[in-house]
């Protein structure tokens, strides 16, 4: 499958402003690339690349006064499969974790374990471990909250979406990565492109995607708590313990978002 994506974000800066920006396709994913991935600005600003220490690849300008647009166009090969679900994958004791799942098992900015343990232990204790333990914290997640794009909040964390049981794809995803770790399960976040392909398609603009991937059976699988079914032509961008590790842009200064929009289309 050939998968046409791309985005173009412009930002308002009363003064120059240094940004960090995380809209580069994942490594993991750049053998797939058809056509090349670069980030284009303008106006025109230096801009240079370093690699994350989750592995993630982001880039760093210095946005002029003014408006600044950050784009990006390409085709990407797709296996075109859905998502895999890994019925039998077993679940780990926690001495026999790799060292690097270890910081997904711990509490972050936007998944307050130490909120959610007992709620987790009381829901989900006397479920089977492996990913009949994660199939249920999936639909769990995915039938509390309700979907409502207006009452997006950058400042709802895992326990906000638990008490208020409303939010976007990043509330259903923080909720979840929450509750599997504090069930001894590494949840990370990911964020990328997920579009309508092989789906009905949903009314409104289009945006840029979350959803976790969880450690079992040594390896990583893809959960997504708002769909909770399987997705086609996920591209990857970008991982980390929460929202926190892949913004979009972070400004290190005053930048008013002007305009947003995302492709994510099939190239027939």
């Amino acid at each position: 499958m050939r998968i046409k994506a791309g985005f173009t974000v412009s930002y308002d800066c009363p003064q120059p402003t240094p940004m960090l920006l995380c809209l580069s396709v994942h490594p993991s994913r750049q053998a797939d690339l058809l056509t090349p991935q670069r980030l284009k600005f303008t106006p025109d600003v230096p801009a240079w690349d370093y690699v994350d220490g989750f592995g993630n690849v982001c880039t760093r300008i210095i946005a002029p006064v003014g408006r600044i647009s950050v784009s990006a166009a390409f085709e990407i090969n797709d296996s075109g499969r859905p998502d895999f679900i890994p019925t039998g994958a077993t679940q780990h004791e926690i001495n026999d974790l790799p060292d690097d799942t270890l910081v997904f098992l711990l509490g972050s900015r936007y998944c307050e374990t130490d909120r959610l343990t007992n709620i987790a232990w009381d829901l989900f204790g006397t479920t089977p471990l492996g990913w009949p333990r994660v199939q249920a914290i999936l639909d769990f997640v995915h039938q509390h909250i309700r979907f409502d794009y207006m009452q997006a909040d950058r400042y709802r964390g895992a326990y906000g979406a638990y008490t208020e049981r409303v939010g976007v794809c990043r509330d259903y995803t923080h909720l979840f990565i929450a509750f599997c770790r504090a069930m001894n399960i590494p949840a990370r976040y990911c964020t990328g492109y997920l579009g309508d392909i092989n789906n009905v398609p949903v009314p409104g603009p289009m945006d840029f995607s979350a959803w976790a991937e969880v450690y079992l059976g040594g390896h990583w699988y893809t959960a997504d708590a708002r769909n909770n079914v399987p997705r086609t032509g996920r591209i990857l961008m970008a991982i980390g313990r929460d929202a926190t590790d892949v913004a979009l842009s972070t400004e290190f200064g005053p930048a008013v978002l002007a305009g947003f929009e995302v492709v994510t289309e099939e190239v027939k």
